[in-house]
């Protein structure tokens, strides 16, 4: 065979490849929820925990409602949804019992260092507390809504308040809606003017509002208008936690369950994100390990970084619960967001690489995108 023959078949065979091993994703939600154990999304409810009175106000009825001598059967009763479907459909990293770690890098292991960590790629020591101060670091929603092909089309909600301060809303011109801040911009006879209203009644208001009112704000956005990227952060898991109120604590973990559930049938139901859209889940910090401590997380809290991570889209093959031994880093997450829509994720400060998923496509192809 002539020589030209066989350069003009090598890069045939080349380009084919680089085709088919695109990323399928445009679009990317993540979904954070705040200080959620590793140890309830792979074992379900602790029972050393719920059987404790000074945790639980009903132990009985928390114990029909959750209680299972199996733990795989107790994770199913807790989050149906992470259990029936992403394990089916997608990717659950962090069950330590299998050596399988995701970990936060900050040293703090408390909420604003841990968001920046997932937002910006970057373990910042200058972060220490939850203080209402703009990040002087760029985030990955920033940095897409600065390319033309998803201006305009990146929006925040979220229950905490302290988001807008964490994604610099004054620098980043990001959409943010947060805390219980009005939802503006919007026709007088929409859905949104009802939240506000509801908003508007509730009596006592913290810095993080009811997860319902954040998830039907987002829900109803993104029905309106089709952004490509969302991030939804939940908060109540962490406020219940802090309580020492375990009860409302699992409870709200199964509202959270329903409202993916819910996100991901409308996805997968409507044909601007149907097959096109992957989901990133994950939580800012652990909790203490030992059913004394589990309600705590700092710097001296044994447990508080270790988080887990669940992914779902099409390009995410369906292996479910990862149980080799492997180490992940919060701090990943930016980046593989960047992966996942065919860019690299470069700004001032240093970031890591993305991770490195089984069968996926989207390696190949962020590989692709980084020698552009």
């Amino acid at each position: 065979m002539k020589p030209a023959i066989i350069c003009i078949l090598f890069f045939h065979a080349f380009f084919t490849s680089i085709s088919q091993t695109k990323s399928k994703t445009e679009n990317i939600i993540i979904i954070t929820v705040d200080g959620f154990r590793w140890q309830e999304i792979f074992s379900g409810a602790d029972p050393a925990i719920i059987s404790n009175t000074g945790f639980v106000k009903d132990t009985s009825l928390m114990r029909q409602l959750y209680m299972d001598p199996d733990a795989s059967v107790r994770r199913k009763k807790l989050m149906p949804f992470f259990w029936n479907v992403i394990a089916e459909k997608g990717q659950l990293y962090g069950n330590r019992l299998f050596n399988n770690k995701v970990n936060v890098k900050n040293l703090y292991k408390v909420s604003y260092p841990g968001y920046n960590e997932i937002l910006t790629g970057y373990t910042d020591p200058r972060i220490v507390i939850n203080l209402p101060r703009n990040n002087n670091n760029i985030n990955i929603l920033e940095y897409l809504n600065n390319q033309k092909q998803f201006h305009e089309k990146v929006v925040v909600f979220s229950s905490w308040n302290i988001f807008p301060f964490i994604l610099n809303e004054e620098r980043s011109g990001l959409k943010i809606n947060s805390g219980y801040e009005e939802i503006e911009g919007e026709e007088a006879d929409t859905a949104f003017q009802k939240i506000n209203i509801v908003q508007g009644n509730v009596t006592e208001k913290s810095h993080t509002r009811y997860d319902w009112l954040t998830y039907l704000s987002a829900r109803e956005y993104i029905e309106q208008h089709h952004p490509r990227v969302v991030f939804l952060g939940l908060g109540e898991t962490d406020e219940f936690a802090h309580h020492g109120q375990y009860d409302n604590y699992l409870q709200q973990a199964t509202a959270i369950d329903k409202m993916i559930a819910d996100l991901w049938y409308y996805i997968q139901t409507n044909s601007f994100y149907k097959d096109k859209t992957t989901l990133i889940i994950t939580t800012d910090h652990g909790r203490g390990a030992k059913p004394t401590s589990w309600s705590a997380h700092h710097l001296f809290v044994r447990g508080s970084s270790q988080t887990w991570l669940a992914m779902m889209g099409p390009d995410i093959f369906p292996l479910g619960e990862i149980k080799n031994e492997q180490q992940i880093y919060q701090k990943q997450i930016a980046p593989t967001i960047a992966m996942f829509l065919g860019q690299k994720f470069e700004t001032s400060h240093r970031t890591d690489n993305p991770i490195s998923l089984p069968n996926t496509s989207a390696t190949t192809s962020f590989e692709l995108a980084g020698t552009k």
